[in-house]
């Protein structure tokens, strides 16, 4: 049997907004379900090979999301999804100047890539990385 990645799914307050960003990402919409009651709103959004499903329920609760990363981290539970960049400078200059970001710091991390880290409308944490390590991956 054969395992291969389908989509990581979040819960978001203001579906627009939030397709809003990821658009701006480069996500595009490719499914959309809305209950005939209005109780929820659910979006695929892909992005090549990657999908991201997007809940908008009519009765969302808000948590408190971690001021920074460093913060969030410890806690247990999906911390962020990541998007590769050919160049993270170019990503943060794009990112800062089309207002998705206010003055990203970029970092080189523990695993040896270069990264910079976004929030989208609900605070949620976007990893941008550049990843130059050609990691033998199998593909079996």
């Amino acid at each position: 049997m054969t395992f291969t990645f389908h989509h990581a799914a979040i819960s978001v307050r203001d579906l627009e907004a939030s397709m809003n960003f990821y658009g701006q990402l480069g996500f595009k919409e490719v499914h959309r379900y809305d209950a005939p009651d209005e109780s929820v709103a659910i979006v695929h959004l892909a992005l090549k090979d990657a999908m991201l499903e997007l809940f908008c329920f009519s009765n969302a609760e808000t948590s408190s999301a971690a001021t920074t990363i460093e913060k969030d981290l410890p806690i247990v539970g999906l911390k962020h999804i990541a998007l590769q960049v050919d160049s993270i400078r170019a990503a943060q200059e794009s990112l800062s100047n089309s207002g998705l970001a206010q003055d990203p710091v970029i970092a080189l991390g523990r695993t040896g890539i270069e990264y910079f880290f976004i929030q989208d409308p609900d605070g949620l944490w976007v990893e941008i990385v550049q990843d130059d390590r050609a990691l033998e991956v199998d593909s079996e």
